[in-house]
């Protein structure tokens, strides 16, 4: 069951990614660890699989520790789901920002055939 299926809120800026099964999804957001910035997903572990997390500090200037961090996800199952980005800020009780992604996988069996 996907976090829509479960109720899930309803959000107006929602990115669509096609996927497959077993196949990576990649996600890009900036952030600014300078700050405090530091985005947290939410998404369905039995849906979707976290395979990495990495960030890639882009700053050239010293005292300035922003970069772009990347997610790789797997969908493990086919179905409609979706991963809610929060960016969160340590001295905060609620979030910054959000970014919402729709995860639509099919079960292609076509290119999984080779």
């Amino acid at each position: 069951m996907s976090m829509t299926d479960r109720g899930a809120k309803s959000y107006d800026d929602v990115k669509t990614i096609e996927a497959t099964i077993d196949r990576p999804i990649t996600i890009h957001l900036w952030e600014d660890r300078t700050r405090g910035e530091l985005w947290v997903p939410a998404y369905d572990t039995t849906a979707l699989a976290l395979l990495a997390d990495d960030y890639l500090r882009i700053a050239g200037n010293n005292a300035v520790d922003n970069g772009r961090r990347t997610f790789e996800f797997k969908a493990v199952k086919p179905g409609t789901h979706q991963v809610v980005f929060e960016k969160r800020m340590g001295w905060k009780f609620t979030a910054e920002d959000r970014r919402v992604f729709q995860v639509t996988v099919s079960n292609s069996s076509s290119s999984r055939s080779k």
